[in-house]
């Protein structure tokens, strides 16, 4: 049968290959904008014609819907069920059923698309049932797409010993496929899926090549051609029907009380019910009068001041009052009114904290408000202070706080008369009104525009004396207040107030109190009769056939409809007429603007709508009834109050009025609205004197109009029909959305298993310049993660824009979710009667506050604007630069230390040609001078060497190499030694026996399966033939425990050094030529690579020689060093540069500071050390372990005044904030604020740039050459690889420090990455570095001869072609500055940025991670730590949260906000990870491809796993 009807889906027909084939190629053409929308659906069209019948008039997308057999009767039994509207399934009041159905027909284009879930750990689910995570899958992963990896390295990636302890579940096993790249994860399974839920992007047009003014411009949201515009004639203004004429009406509110209580004293006025629905009190009219009387006396004769009355009139007093006593707040009302003082009613603020309670502080200061009316049992339920006093709340004026219950009132001296006057344009009373940003303003409603609302009222709603009318509102304010308590009284009516606590138990009580009160007229809201219809199977006799008018006050709301109709559809059968139910409109500005009108007043019939959603967005009105996906159904609110003229108003800009079938903002100019906002006159005469004009120019009235801040429009019969609220209204992309209408289409989506009704939020936020909806929902405590993350993706899908649905179909909104988060039930910050504080709701999920348990973001279908990705000038090659840079006056980035050959000194060492012979040397001439003196955790001496017992023990070393361990020369060894004086002598003793040192960290005892692997592998790519190290040592690398991690049998030959022979050296070795091999210098780079390179004796003795010279080192000096010994400038300077220049090292091993911070600092005190050098995770644990013991230090008497200079040494861009937090920090000991500085080496060269601070004689001639410069750049230009400079706090604004000066001998140049030419100083490109102790070569296991010539001997390919250059794999830039160096020349400093091998290539731009990583890092104050990497085109970014896993959810919108705000980037994926789990090696520096294989292994234990969609 459903084949018959043609509504079989495409998957049961069996399609032949070439037709899916050609329906791929098609689909493909229309996603790269090859063929029109029309075209495509065409040839879609007929190339299933056989295939699919086509059905008259339907669109051939929507036949392939999945309809199963028998779906007639299905559809039968559907349409009798949604006649007896079964209620208990969803939200009716935003109901609609051809909205249901739009919903469920795009759901069904979904069913095959899966979208990737968030991984959550375990202990953060409050709730669950189903494993979140998805089976591994067999596939290879994608292929790496982070650039420019040395993949013929990646077998020699180990895991890194983390100096903040190693990262938790980390295992040395990788299953890796050839490309380094881990397979058999559910992390690469994920991506994928999420890959798959992506848009290929379009092919942009040729003429969009890259121009070089670096400029990013934002896309700019162009109209589109076809949106519908409005064509219809320009509105005239609407005018009311004539206030009527009434004989006896009284002049004032105020006078008609009077009358009443007067006359009619015994007539009831206001019935209160308790929370069971039993009536506790009536009020009468003669006790509101007598009541009101003895409050006003009180107040204005027996409150005082220091003998002066505490209120004149005109003050302002707040009313606090709770909504279960509606009694003692129309006596406090009337009270204030009789005294001329001016009523400000608020809520009862419960705690200090309360959701805007705030806002409504600020409000009270404003109005001045001293004093506060409240009764005595809500006065003992609030919070009080010791004294016990009613606190004073957060943001509040202090308060008097009065209680006006009977015994507290004075009676009224018998001359004493209130002043009954006539209605003026003086304040009667103000009401607040909270904003969508919210803030809270107060709105003044005049006397007059009192009265003359209440008689409008009773006009249109045709009041009479002692009718009875049922109140469910707030009778503080709006429609409660107007109805219920003001033009009541004016009628004597008699109001049944239900308190709002009733209606939670007993929804139905309304309309029991109607019923058994016979009321004429029922005030509520579409909740309460929604709740009803949830409750009515209960009641079956009630009746409501009394009812003459049932005003639903919310009627504005375009959703109230499907409430009004299932409330009808129920209750007609209890005497419910249709055409009593009156929706009005109001708002807190104009107060009421229409009502539609009961029949006995003869208004025309009601009027609905099916508007196109589409059209709706654009601001244009097109009737549509064919296509029922996208329509919103509205009713009429009936026809404006007497006495009031309207118009509707363009919504931005100068008020013109708006076309005949445009949506607009309705203006309103009558006596009864309300008058300005108190105290801002500019928002006042913005939207309480607006003057409409027509398209000329012409105003339309010479009377100013009210904005009612409704979006709506004037329809047939004059009849008022309003679609939206400006407060909710969202423009996204130049196109208007309405929070109501977004908020029930999620609630379509299925039948509320999973989020609770009318405990939705829908707001928007501003990113990148666009506002981004964001839906926020109660989750049930019952419903699965993986059910509700399955509606959250349907609700995206459903909502969002024909992005993700087929392109036949116009998805509902045609807008897409930003964010869709579920936060537990309860959790949403509540306004004062149920719903949701939206504001309050915004503010948090802003803050990060929000605390949600399912987060699903989906950017990269709504950020439309981001600016195109760069395409690279194809054709520019070195020569071409090199002209350009001329042209443009930019001169060529190179520079150079001074000339080596030019420095006199009295150098002695520089007649040696070896290290070995320096010592020798020193041990004769010198044989007692200390050389090193090493401290321990306590800071005493743990051991010391002069030169002549370093001599000794090398010698010693050597015999045992050549005796024990039989090793011949040019062997290697491994020197597995904490860092101490036995590492030195035993790399001296190497070079005295003609063996090749490598110095290898040992491995941590607590820590093997981490460690151990890089020892064992430094040990086996080296090839070394023999380990020396200790006897403690040597029993760990036998150990039990070292066999688990590595394999034991295979370690070459161990010789502990504890207790060697004191034998005497034959002979020391001398090398033949001083291009021999010195020593191995092994590290692992932060990109996890092992790389060994080279070092003959000559770059040795260069290396030691260049930093004598730039730091002035002699004999008689002492220096303090706190780096790791194992490579790198640490190694230098802690085994190499005292025996070469003769200065006294003090050795403060850095893994000593983990049980004493203080230790480095205490001894560069003790010894008045003037230079010192640390690591920047030294610096770290500095000024975190000692932030606040600066006090305590001084006491000690350490005094860091000695310190000329203290060294960063680094391979990576200098951190300007910790150094200068550093500076600040120990300022206060006395160090100088000149004095940190920093170094830069890497592997090619160990040390390129020092910058010793003003020492020595040179210092005292001040010519020791200028202080680091910092510079700031434009973040933008960068990404370029352009280099602008910019004033410090301009947009994009990016600090640079310089990264020392450059080593005499040393000369760089920056050249190109790709055509190797030289650049300008306006360019950023790698750091090329010429010097003579520049490493010789990679050491690999297999000698890679290609990698070694293009790493050091790389040669420019234009221009200087001579020069042999060593690449130093950094991306950096060169400027002169105004200073001037010692030899009066300019000084060029020189800009580290960061590691090529570390950029991130992204949108055909260059991103430096560290950038990515201190915008996120500052998103919210529970990150601790952050590293990015890329996965196949995503950005993964790792957050370390420090702070209670429920706040992980919130950091996941924080961190895709902020990188997309400062970066314009979209995040892939938000992994959120415990702290120490980033791995940092012992420099430091963030191991972010360690991080990158354990994240795609799932080691890394996160607490939670978004993939933004």
């Amino acid at each position: 049968m459903a084949a018959e009807r043609g509504g079989c889906s495409l998957e049961a027909v069996p399609l032949p290959p070439e037709v899916r084939e050609s329906l791929a190629e098609l689909e493909l053409e229309l996603s790269e904008g090859d063929i029109t929308q029309k075209g495509y659906e065409k040839k879609r069209a007929k190339l299933l014609a056989r295939y699919i019948p086509l059905i008259q008039g339907v669109d051939p997308s929507l036949q392939t819907e999945n309809r199963v057999p028998g779906s007639s009767q299905a559809t039968a039994a559907v349409s009798k069920q949604q006649k007896s509207r079964s209620t208990n399934s969803r939200d009716e009041r935003f109901r609609s059923d051809v909205h249901t159905e739009a919903v469920q027909a795009a759901l069904a284009k979904y069913k095959e698309r899966k979208m990737p879930m968030p991984s959550k750990r375990r202990s953060v689910l409050v709730h669950s049932s189903v494993e979140t995570y998805t089976p591994p899958d067999n596939h290879s992963a994608p292929p790496d797409v982070t650039t420019g990896l040395v993949e013929h390295l990646h077998h020699e990636r180990p895991q890194v010993a983390s100096v903040r302890g190693v990262p938790r579940g980390y295992s040395s096993s990788i299953l890796e496929t050839a490309d380094g790249v881990p397979v058999n994860s559910r992390v690469s399974s994920k991506i994928q899926q999420l890959l798959n839920t992506l848009k290929r992007p379009k092919r942009p047009p040729l003429k969009e090549f890259f121009v070089d003014d670096f400029e990013e411009l934002l896309e700019v949201q162009r109209p589109d051609p076809n949106q519908p515009k409005p064509e219809g004639n320009q509105m005239n203004v609407l005018k009311g029907e004539p206030l009527g004429v009434v004989t006896n009406w009284p002049p004032s509110l105020l006078a008609a009380l009077q009358r009443w209580g007067t006359t009619q004293p015994k007539a009831p006025c206001l019935t209160a019910l308790d929370t069971t629905g039993k009536a506790i009190y009536t009020l009468t009219y003669g006790k509101l009068w007598s009541r009101s009387l003895k409050l006003a006396y009180t107040l204005l004769n027996k409150l005082t001041t220091k003998n002066e009355p505490l209120l004149k009139p005109g003050d302002r007093v707040a009313l606090v009052f709770p909504n279960s006593d509606p009694v003692m707040f129309m006596v406090a009302f009337y009270g204030c009114l009789l005294a001329e003082v001016i009523p400000v009613p608020i809520e009862v603020p419960l705690t200090r904290k309360d959701a805007g309670s705030q806002q409504i502080g600020f409000l009270l200061g404003s109005c001045g408000v001293t004093l506060a009316l409240t009764t005595d049992a809500c006065q003992k339920g609030l919070p009080k202070a010791q004294t016990g006093e009613v606190v004073t709340f957060k943001g509040w004026p202090r308060l008097i706080w009065f209680v006006i219950d009977g015994k507290h009132l004075a009676k009224p001296a018998k001359d004493w008369h209130p002043q009954v006057r006539d209605a003026s344009a003086e304040i009667a009373y103000i009401e607040y009104k909270t904003s969508k940003e919210g803030s809270t303003v107060g709105i003044t409603i005049s006397h007059a525009s009192m009265l003359a609302h209440c008689h409008a009222l009773t006009q249109a709603c045709g009041y009479s004396e002692a009718e009875t009318l049922t109140n469910v509102l707030d009778f503080k304010r709006d429609a409660g207040l107007w109805h219920g308590v003001l033009t009541s009284v004016m009628n004597r009516m008699h109001v049944i107030s239900i308190p709002y606590a009733l209606m939670k138990v007993n929804p139905l009580s309304w309309i029991q109190k109607v019923c058994s009160y016979k009321a004429r007229v029922a005030l509520v809201k579409s909740r309460d009769m929604h709740w009803s219809l949830l409750a009515q199977r209960d009641q079956r006799d009630v009746s409501l056939s009394s009812l003459r008018m049932l005003i639903v006050a919310d009627g504005a709301n375009p959703w109230s409809i499907s409430s009004c109709d299932a409330f009808l559809n129920v209750f007609q059968s209890r005497g419910l007429r249709p055409e009593v139910i009156c929706p009005c409109a109001s708002s807190s500005e104009a107060l009421t603007v229409a009502i539609r009108r009961p029949p006995e007043l003869g208004g025309p019939p009601p009027g609905k709508a099916v508007l196109s959603m589409n059209c709706l967005s654009f601001g244009v009105i097109r009737v549509d009834t064919e296509e029922k996906l996208s329509v919103l159904t509205v009713q009429d609110v009936g026809q404006i109050m007497p006495g009031a003229n309207v118009c509707v108003v363009k919504v931005d800009g100068t008020p013109y009025l708006c076309k005949a079938d445009e949506v607009g903002e309705i203006c309103v100019n009558s006596g009864a609205t309300g008058t300005a906002y108190f105290g801002l006159l500019g928002i006042t005469r913005n939207v309480f004197e607006a003057i409409p004009v027509t398209a000329a120019g012409v105003p339309v009235s010479d009377q100013p109009f009210t904005r009612t801040g409704l979006l709506g429009f004037v329809g047939p019969d004059y009849l008022v029909f309003v679609v939206g609220k400006l407060d909710g209204l969202m423009t996204v992309s130049g196109r208007r959305h309405n929070a109501d209408d977004v908020v029930a289409t999620a609630l379509a989506v299925e039948p509320m298993k999973f989020v609770y009704r009318g405990r939705i939020a829908v707001f928007s936020v501003t990113v990148l310049h666009d506002d981004r909806i964001v839906l926020v929902a109660e989750q049930r405590p019952d419903a699965s993660e993986e059910d509700s993350f399955q509606w959250m993706s349907r609700v995206l899908q459903v909502v969002s824009l024909s992005f993700l649905s087929f392109q036949a179909i116009d998805s509902i909104h045609q807008v897409g979710v930003y964010c869709l988060a579920l936060v537990p039930a309860n959790t949403l910050p509540k306004a004062p009667l149920g719903g949701i504080h939206i504001s309050e709701t915004k503010q948090r999920f802003l803050e990060g506050a929000l605390h949600p348990c399912n987060v699903l973001m989906c950017p990269h279908t709504c950020v439309t604007n981001l600016p195109k990705p760069r395409q690279k000038q194809p054709d520019v090659g070195p020569a071409s630069m090199i002209v350009g840079n001329l042209v443009a006056g930019k001169r060529i980035a190179q520079a150079s230390g001074r000339d080596v050959t030019q420095l006199e000194d009295n150098d002695q060492a520089r007649k040696f040609l070896y290290l070995a012979d320096v010592l020798q040397w020193r041990a004769q001439t010198t044989p007692d001078h200390p050389l090193f003196l090493l401290l321990n955790s306590k800071g005493t001496v743990a051991s010391t060497a002069s030169c002549i017992q370093l001599h000794k023990r090398a010698e010693r070393v050597a015999v045992a190499l050549m005796e024990k361990g039989r090793l011949n020369v040019g062997d290697h060894v491994a020197l597995v030694y904490p860092p101490g004086v036995d590492l030195i002598a035993t790399f001296y003793g190497c070079l005295y026996a003609g063996c090749i040192p490598i110095t290898v960290r040992p491995p941590h005892p607590q820590n093997l399966a981490t460690t151990l692997p890089t020892v064992k592998m430094i040990v086996e790519v080296s090839k070394s033939a023999c380990i020396l190290t200790t006897q403690a040592i040597m029993k760990l690398l036998k150990s039990k425990e070292a066999a688990t991690a590595v394999d034991i049998k295979t370690w070459p030959t161990i010789l502990d050094t504890d207790d060697m022979p004191k034998k005497k050296l034959a002979s020391i070795f001398r090398p033949t030529s001083p291009d021999m091999l010195a020593y191995l210098d092994f590290s692992v780079s932060t990109t996890g690579i092992l790389a060994g390179v080279k070092m003959s004796h000559a770059a040795t003795s260069a290396l030691c020689r260049s930093i004598k010279l730039q730091c002035e080192l002699y004999p008689s000096r002492q220096i303090a060093i706190c780096l790791d010994p194992y490579c790198g400038l640490g190694f230098a300077l802690w085994c190499l540069c005292s025996v070469y220049s003769g200065h006294q090292s003090i050795l403060v091993p850095p893994l000593e500071l983990e049980s004493n911070v203080s230790l480095w600092l205490s001894a560069v005190s003790q010894y008045k050390v003037r230079v010192t050098f640390c690591s920047y995770s030294v610096m770290e644990m500095c000024t975190k372990g000692l932030g606040t013991q600066t006090d305590v230090l001084r006491m000690k008497g350490v005094n860091l005044s000695c310190v000329r200079t203290c060294m960063v040494v680094a391979e990576e861009r200098p951190r300007i904030a910790l150094t200068q937090s550093f500076s600040k920090l120990f300022k206060d000991l006395g160090l100088s604020a000149r004095a940190v500085s920093t170094t830069f080496g890497c592997r090619v060269n160990v040390a390129v740039c020092l910058q010793p601070n003003r020492l020595g004689k040179l210092a005292e001639q001040g010519t020791a050459g200028p202080d680091p410069t910092t510079v700031y750049v434009d973040m933008r230009a960068l990404r370029h690889d352009r280099v602008r400079l910019v004033e410090r706090g301009s947009p994009h604004s990016l600090p640079l420090m310089e990264s020392g000066k450059i080593l005499p001998g040393v000369k760089v140049i920056i050249a190109h990455t790709e055509t190797k030419g030289p650049l300008g100083d306006s360019h950023l490109g790698e750091i090329w570095v010429s010097s003579p102790h520049n490493a010789t070569g990679y050491y690999t296991v297999y000698g890679e001869e290609a990698l070694h010539a293009d790493h050091f001997t790389a040669r420019l390919s234009f221009g200087d072609t001579q020069t042999v250059w060593a690449r130093t794999g950094y991306l950096g830039f060169l400027r002169r500055t105004e200073l001037t160096d010692a030899s009066g020349e300019r000084h060029d400093a020189l800009y580290v940025v960061g590691s090529l091998d570390e950029t991130l290539e992204l949108r055909g731009m260059r991103y430096h991670p560290i950038d990515i990583e201190t915008s996120v890092i500052r998103a919210h104050k529970s990150i601790a730590e952050c590293a990015v990497f890329t996965w196949t085109n995503l950005l993964v970014v790792v957050v370390e949260l420090e702070g209670s896993e429920q706040e992980a959810l919130d950091l996941v919108a924080l961190v895709t906000n902020v990188v997309l705000e400062e970066h314009y980037l979209i995040v892939g994926v938000v992994v959120i990870v415990d702290p120490g789990v980033i791995p940092i090696n012992s420099r430091g520096e963030k191991q972010r491809m360690h991080l990158r294989d354990g994240f795609l292994a799932d080691q890394l234990d996160p607490i939670y796993v978004a993939y933004n969609m």
